[in-house]
């Protein structure tokens, strides 16, 4: 079920290959740059038609927008343990949020003036997947960073059922969120709507939450006209485990990621090959177990592997080049290697703390970058819904002091108004013409 990759003899991090989205669409990115264009030159015509195609529900522009009716009756539909669940997890991530708001600074050194202003977002966009499952969890980690940092407007966008309708659970949600709009739309064409605007959708500045391939590459599309948060697309899990943690625990863990469907990867590291065998063992007996056993099994095959490497040193280096949204450290030492972490989107400590601990209630948002993108990016927090101004300003005593290293860099870039901008002022504050 796991490819086996022996990378013992490497002196380099072992390569982790991806799943492609190749074979599933003859050229997903040209599928999706059509729908964009689509929706972004006929609005709602163009998203009912796409939500008619892909998610079979016929609706109209009335309804392409939830009412809050609906939303209300929702939350009395789903269990109460559902809602006390939300609104512990909305709770412990605010916490979380509010230690990550930047501060806006003004420092005064003479006559002379530097600082930043911090202005939140007016108006966001978050995706809510869909499809195999609901996900309400997502809306509270979209939109608690959102609403800590300020954000004037939070619409949400999810795909609608074969009746038109999203699942409860995430309804619920939203009101738990304190989410603003809510429209059945999904894939690409709801990331279009977001960016572009339609008749009934208006444009938002800024679109994040996690979704399939076309989500992702829809997301690529319209960047650059509106922001959009790190990649957040089929999920990712690396295990670094060694044989003082049981197999069926690692091999519970894979099985849990597997749930999310195709093109995720799912990837044990290890230097003990005593610990693949075992874990593999075990999977077989949890994917059989597995109330969706094909599916789970199709998505580890596809995905799946264990990587036999020589030491942890060497597991770390693998892990890191291989940037994964989830790293979970299972072995002796595994508070202490923390240090070594240097690519992930979120890093689960210990046998005691699997990935859904962070999904569900430990605080931290699961809104992750994927796709190797943790290289260089984060996952979503308050700080990704402000933006930071800079503020600067000088007396004449002040600009007169720094004038010279002006002149010299306007000469050397060959822009001479640039000083003549300064020498203006200094020779009007000096009186003269």
């Amino acid at each position: 079920m796991l490819e086996l990759i022996d990378g013992r003899d490497q002196d380099a991090p072992v390569h982790i290959q991806r799943p492609s989205p190749a074979g599933r669409a003859a050229d997903p990115e040209a599928d999706v740059r059509a729908i964009v264009e689509d929706v972004r030159l006929r609005g709602d015509a163009a998203v009912l038609a796409f939500t008619e195609r892909f998610d079979h529900a016929r609706l109209t522009p009335e309804r392409l927008r939830v009412e809050p009716e609906v939303i209300a009756r929702a939350v009395k539909l789903v269990r109460p343990e559902l809602i006390e669940a939300l609104k512990a997890l909305e709770g412990r991530l605010r916490r979380t949020c509010e230690r990550q708001l930047p501060s806006g600074w003004m420092e005064r050194s003479g006559s002379e003036l530097v600082g930043e202003v911090i202005r939140p977002l007016r108006r966001v966009g978050i995706y809510a997947p869909g499809g195999r499952a609901a996900y309400p969890s997502s809306v509270i980690m979209g939109a608690v960073p959102a609403r800590v940092a300020g954000v004037g407007t939070v619409a949400l966008s999810s795909p609608p059922d074969g009746r038109g309708e999203i699942a409860e659970a995430v309804l619920a949600a939203c009101s738990v969120a304190g989410i603003d709009e809510v429209y059945r739309m999904g894939g690409a064409q709801a990331i279009a709507a977001f960016a572009y605007g339609t008749e009934t959708v208006r444009p938002v500045e800024k679109i994040v939450g996690p979704g399939n391939t076309y989500v992702t590459l829809a997301k690529r599309e319209v960047r650059g006209w509106v922001g959009v948060d790190a990649e957040a697309g089929p999920t990712e899990l690396a295990v670094i485990a060694d044989s003082t943690v049981a197999p069926e625990v690692v091999a519970a863990d894979l099985v849990a990621q597997a749930e999310h469907g195709p093109l995720g990867t799912h990837v044990l590291i290890t230097w003990e090959p005593e610990v693949a065998d075992a874990v593999m063992t075990h999977l077989e007996l949890a994917v059989g177990r597995h109330e969706r056993s094909e599916d789970v099994e199709n998505a580890l095959t596809e995905g799946g592997c264990a990587v036999l490497v020589r030491d942890l040193s060497h597991a770390m280096d693998t892990a890191n080049a291989f940037a994964p949204e989830h790293l979970q450290l299972m072995f002796a030492g595994a508070l202490d290697a923390l240090d070594g972490v240097r690519n992930a989107g979120a890093v689960s400590v210990g046998p005691h703390s699997p990935v859904p601990l962070g999904d569900y209630a430990g605080g931290t948002n699961h809104i992750l970058p994927t796709g190797g993108t943790a290289r260089w990016a984060s996952g979503l927090g308050a700080q990704d819904f402000v933006k930071r101004i800079y503020v600067s300003g000088a007396e004449p005593q002040a600009l007169a002091q720094l004038a010279p290293h002006i002149y010299a860099l306007a000469e050397a870039e060959g822009l001479p108004g640039h000083g003549r901008a300064v020498r203006v002022r200094l020779d009007s504050a000096r009186g003269l013409p």
